[in-house]
């Protein structure tokens, strides 16, 4: 199989607010919008951003609708600690302030207006076990 290209499609009520936040916050770009939709790219992400207005008719399987519960759109970066600063003076609503894991995953959680969870990831160094 060849994959030629990724995106996440993820059914909100208002496209234009988590298209703005991820325009604003992340560094996306408007790749096409039309009413209810809106695709966004990254240069560096590898990974194309699409929010489905909840209710579209065309929106399948039907049963799926509004059911990201439990979802993280996660991006791995250089410097976490730099992108939460930036993050947080941009007014960002942080859900889950700067942890590391035992191994070896810092991050932190923030929402979108639609209540979308991004989470940003640095990979540090395992902490040792005190076994």
């Amino acid at each position: 199989m060849h994959i030629s290209q990724t995106a996440i499609s993820l059914n909100v009520p208002d496209v234009e607010a988590s298209a703005a936040w991820a325009k604003e916050h992340l560094g996306f770009t408007e790749a096409m919008a039309a009413d209810g939709f809106c695709s966004l790219e990254h240069p560096e992400a590898g990974l194309n951003l699409i929010y489905l207005r909840t209710g579209l008719a065309s929106f399948k399987p039907a049963s799926a609708a509004g059911s990201a519960d439990g979802l993280l759109v996660v991006f791995t970066v250089e410097d976490i600690d730099a992108e939460y600063a930036r993050l947080q003076a941009g007014g960002v609503e942080v859900v889950t302030p700067i942890e590391t894991e035992p191994w070896g995953e810092r991050y932190f959680q923030m929402a979108d207006p639609n209540g979308v969870i991004y989470q940003l990831v640095q990979w540090v160094e395992p902490i040792p076990s005190s076994e």
